[in-house]
């Protein structure tokens, strides 16, 4: 018998699975793969985003047994979309899956998703909002305000008609990934938003009911963050990319600066504080905020811990404090240029400068 007949036959599908410490529904899942696709020619593909809990490890472990399973460990970057996109990437198989790793999923859906693309679909939904679907493992009533409130912004600039476009559960052909993938943002956490917004409308997208599950294990990823992150996607899409999504972050981040100078600014002042001094304590207030949000929030994947949060809190405060010069000294020249009746004119020009300069500094020197 030749080596090519030993050969095993390629996978048709291949399952994506893009995690972060999910170490304990490792094993689970590959077990539920194995019987949902009994028959079929699969593979699964965890994208870890170097977990402490040692998730890499486990499938390694699993991989020296069972072929089908492959880990991609990724150290120094963070993301679920930006994992998605490395996974299928790796891939070969004509078509993929993507889902995530906390069990949540019904991975007996797959069978019906493969069905669906062989019978012509482009990209199949596992949609919560269909009938026979149900999103009752969503913990909580704030976890369910979050999730609708998304779909609903989501579902007035969608080109095409979804409803459950914030659903993570999804299957499409390779091929098309490949044709949208220069088109993606790949931020954030909706990865499926980002391709049914960049596909055109000859795309042919069908969805399928499914039950949202409990989690058993780990915590769940879907918080405020997931939310602003999901919303500075939009504004990409809805920009065609000509502002970047990390600056639009950015941006708002510095206007709840400007929110929270302004109310400590105030409560100072009604403490007896002169202004000067309320003034200064309102805007190391706003700084402090605005460093502690863009760390957890604009630079979600480059977060900044223990010493290096130090150091980079000191040299925020130094950018920030140069671009407040820079923000004073173009509003000046604009005043002197426009004439003393363009104030408000002069100001917005200085605090443009201002928001460029500090973004442009800070993804240098402080999120490098």
């Amino acid at each position: 018998m030749t080596a090519s007949r030993l050969m095993p036959l390629p996978a048709e599908l291949s399952v994506i699975v893009p995690c972060y410490n999910e170490v304990s529904n490792v094993a689970p899942m590959v077990a539920a793969l194995d019987s949902a696709l009994e028959g079929r020619r699969w593979e699964v593909i965890f994208v870890d985003d170097n977990s402490p809990d040692g998730t890499a490890a486990e499938v390694c472990r699993l991989a020296r047994e069972d072929p089908r399973v492959r880990v991609l460990c990724r150290v120094g970057r963070r993301g679920l979309s930006s994992a998605v996109i490395e996974g299928i990437l790796s891939s070969s198989a004509p078509w993929v899956a993507v889902m995530d790793g906390d069990l949540q999923h019904d991975e007996s859906v797959l069978r019906t998703m493969l069905s669906e693309l062989r019978s012509g679909a482009d990209i199949v939904v596992a949609s919560r909002h269909v009938e026979g679907g149900d999103n009752a493992g969503l913990a909580g009533k704030w976890r369910h305000l979050l999730s609708d409130v998304g779909i609903r912004a989501a579902q007035t600039v969608m080109p095409h008609s979804l409803s459950d476009p914030m659903s993570g559960f999804f299957a499409m052909r390779r091929d098309l990934f490949e044709t949208l993938l220069p088109r993606l943002s790949g931020t954030g956490f909706k990865i499926l938003l980002d391709l049914v917004m960049s596909a055109p409308k000859s795309v042919r997208i069908v969805e399928v009911p499914f039950v949202f599950r409990p989690r058993l294990a780990g915590e769940s990823k879907l918080d405020v963050v997931v939310l602003l992150q999901f919303a500075t996607m939009l504004f990409d899409k809805l920009t065609c990319g000509w502002l970047p999504t990390r600056f639009m972050a950015f941006a708002l981040v510095g206007l709840i600066g400007v929110v929270v100078n302004v109310a400590v600014l105030n409560l100072a002042g009604v403490c007896g504080l002169s202004f000067s001094w309320a003034q200064l304590v309102g805007t190391a207030v706003a700084i402090l905020t605005n460093f502690l949000l863009n760390n957890r929030f604009t630079y979600h994947d480059r977060r900044l811990k223990g010493p290096k949060l130090w150091r980079g809190l000191i040299i925020f405060v130094t950018v920030c404090s140069l671009g407040a010069v820079a923000n004073i000294g173009i509003a000046r020249m604009m005043l002197d240029s426009a004439g003393h009746g363009h104030w408000d004119r002069s100001s917005a020009a200085g605090a443009v400068v201002g928001v460029v300069w500090n973004y442009a500094v800070s993804s240098t020197l402080v999120w490098r």
